[in-house]
C-alpha cells in the first residue's frame, strides 16, 4: 500500500511538474528566444516522461498478484467476495478460479502450464502432494503458518512444510428431523427415537420401513438419488469408499498400503444397495441424476436421508431448511463395534503456495493468507459465510454458525470415534474414476459386484505402481 501511495504521490508530482513546464513555454513565447525555450520545454517533457515511467517501473516492483485457483465450487462465490474485498482494501488484485467439481486435478495440470498460473492451489493430502510438491513453496518460515494451532494440521515432505490444512470438515449421513419425527409417531415405526439408530442393521431396517411406507409419509424415498455424474459420484466413489478402506486400516494397524485387500468390500455393496433400493429413483436412472438433484430432493422433503458433510449447509439453508431440521448420523456399514462410530472427520484441502511465481507474486500470495487467517472479514467469511472449522488460532474468536458442524461437536464430546479421513491416501484420481464406473454399472445393471472388488482391488495396486514407479 504505500508503494502504491508513493507511486500515486510520484506521478501526481510529474503532473504537477508536467503543466508548469507547459505553462513555462507559453510564458515564454512572447520572449525573443522561443525557440530555446521551446527545446527546454520540451526536453523538461521527455526528462518528466522518463522520470514518471521510472517511477512507475519502482513502484510497481514488488507489487504482486494472487490466483487462487479453488478446488470447491459450493463456495466459489464467498471466495470472490472475500477477495474483492481483499483488493478494495489493498489494491492487490486477487483472481479467484474455481474447477468444475470432479475436474480439479485436470485443470491445475492445464493452469500450471500457464504463463499466468496460480499462485494459489490445493492438494488433497499426501497422495497429491507427491503429484506437486516440486511446485509447492516451503511455508516454514511464513506467518500463516505460524497462525495454524497444530502441525497435525501441516503437509509436510522431510522437514518442508508444503502444504497447510485450512479447513477441518465432517459428512456422513444428514437427516430430515421433522420426517423422521413425524416417523417415529406412526405405528410402522420400527424405532422410536434417533438414538436407537447405531448400527446398519438399524439403519436398514428404518429405511426400508420408510421406503415401504413412503406415500404415508408424503416422501418418494428414504434416501436421496445417489447421482453418478461428476457433480454427485465424489460422494460414493470417494467419501463412501472411506469407510471400507479407514476399517481395514484400523484392523491392520496401518496408515496406507501399496495394494488394499478389500476385506470390507461386502459391507461397502451393503450400504450402496441400501443407497439405490431405499431411494428416491430407479438406480437405471442414476447417471443421470446429479448432486443439485440430490440438494433439492432433500429441501423440499422428498427423502429423509442425504449422505453429504457439513460443507452442504449453505446450500440446504439457502433452499428453506432450518436449523432445527438436520441432523447428521453416521454413516454404519455393519462393522462389529460400530455403535460406538462417530462422523467422518478430517481435510483434504491443503493450500500450497506456487514456489515458481514471481517472488512478488508469492509474497501478495502470502499476504493474503495471512489476512484471510487473521483479519475480521476473513475469518467471519470462512466460518460464518463458508461455515468452514479451521485449524488457525485466530478462529477461537469466530465460532461457526453451522448447526452440522456442533453436531459432530457432540460426538466428539460423547465419547465416539471419528472415523478419519483415508481417502486421501487413494491412489489416484483414475483409480476413484474406475471404482465409480463400476458401482455405476452395477446399479444399473449392466455390471456386476465382481467389478466394483476389480475396480477397488486390482486397480488400487496397479494405479498405485504408476504414481510410485
Amino acid at each position: 500500500m504505500k508503494k502504491k501511495l508513493v507511486s500515486t504521490l510520484l506521478c501526481a508530482a510529474m503532473a504537477v511538474s508536467l503543466l508548469a513546464g507547459c505553462g513555462g513555454s507559453a510564458d515564454t513565447s512572447a520572449t525573443t528566444d522561443t525557440a530555446t525555450e521551446g527545446t527546454d520545454a520540451a526536453a523538461e517533457e521527455t526528462e518528466a516522461a522518463e522520470e514518471t515511467e521510472a517511477a512507475e517501473e519502482t513502484a510497481s516492483a514488488g507489487e504482486g498478484k494472487v490466483y487462487y485457483l479453488n478446488f470447491k465450487p459450493e463456495q466459489a462465490d464467498d471466495w470472490t467476495a472475500l477477495a474483492a474485498k481483499y483488493t478494495e482494501q489493498t489494491g492487490v488484485p486477487v483472481d479467484v478460479q474455481t474447477a468444475a467439481s470432479g475436474t480439479y486435478e485436470s485443470t491445475l495440470k492445464s493452469e500450471i502450464a500457464k504463463t499466468d498460473a496460480p499462485t494459489l492451489f490445493q492438494v488433497n493430502g499426501p497422495v497429491g502432494l507427491a503429484s506437486w510438491k516440486d511446485y509447492c513453496l516451503d511455508f516454514s518460515d511464513t506467518d500463516v503458518y505460524k497462525e495454524l494451532k497444530s502441525d497435525d494440521f501441516a503437509l509436510k515432505d522431510g522437514d518442508e512444510v508444503k502444504g497447510i490444512a485450512y479447513v477441518v470438515e465432517t459428512y456422513g449421513i444428514i437427516y430430515n428431523a421433522d420426517i423422521l419425527n413425524t416417523y417415529f409417531g406412526k405405528d410402522y415405526a420400527v424405532v422410536k427415537s434417533v438414538d436407537e439408530i447405531n448400527s446398519f442393521d438399524k439403519l436398514k431396517a428404518v429405511a426400508d420401513s420408510i421406503q415401504e411406507n413412503k406415500d404415508d409419509l408424503g416422501v418418494k424415498g428414504a434416501f436421496t438419488s445417489a447421482g453418478m455424474d461428476s457433480s454427485s459420484d465424489w460422494r460414493f466413489k470417494t467419501h463412501l469408499a472411506n469407510l471400507p478402506i479407514y476399517y481395514e486400516y484400523k484392523e491392520d494397524g496401518i496408515s496406507s498400503t501399496p495394494a488394499i485387500k478389500g476385506t470390507y468390500l461386502d459391507n461397502y455393496k451393503a450400504i450402496w444397495d441400501l443407497y439405490i433400493t431405499d431411494a428416491t429413483c430407479d438406480p437405471a436412472v442414476l447417471s443421470s441424476k446429479t448432486g443439485e438433484d440430490a440438494t433439492a430432493e432433500f429441501a423440499l422433503g422428498e427423502a429423509v436421508f442425504y449422505q453429504n458433510g457439513t460443507w452442504a449447509y449453505n446450500d440446504l439453508s439457502t433452499n428453506g431448511m432450518s436449523d432445527e431440521s438436520l441432523g447428521m448420523l453416521p454413516i454404519y456399514i455393519g462393522v462389529e463395534g460400530e455403535e460406538n462410530q462417530g462422523l467422518c472427520t478430517g481435510s483434504e484441502n491443503y493450500w500450497c503456495v506456487n514456489k515458481n511465481a514471481s517472488e512478488a507474486d508469492i509474497q501478495a500470495t502470502l499476504d493474503f493468507l495471512k489476512w484471510v487467517v487473521t483479519s475480521e472479514e476473513g475469518c467471519t467469511a470462512l466460518s460464518q459465510d463458508m461455515g468452514f472449522v479451521c485449524p488457525f488460532k485466530a478462529f477461537d474468536n469466530y465460532p461457526a454458525t453451522n448447526p452440522l458442524i456442533n453436531i459432530a461437536n457432540d460426538y466428539v464430546s460423547s465419547g465416539k470415534t471419528s472415523v478419519a479421513w483415508t481417502f486421501t491416501t487413494m491412489p489416484s484420481e483414475e483409480w476413484k474414476n474406475g471404482v465409480g464406473s463400476a458401482l455405476l454399472e452395477y446399479a444399473q445393471g449392466t455390471g456386476n459386484w465382481d467389478g466394483v472388488v476389480t475396480a477397488f482391488v486390482d486397480g488400487w495396486a496397479s494405479e498405485y505402481a504408476a504414481a510410485n514407479n
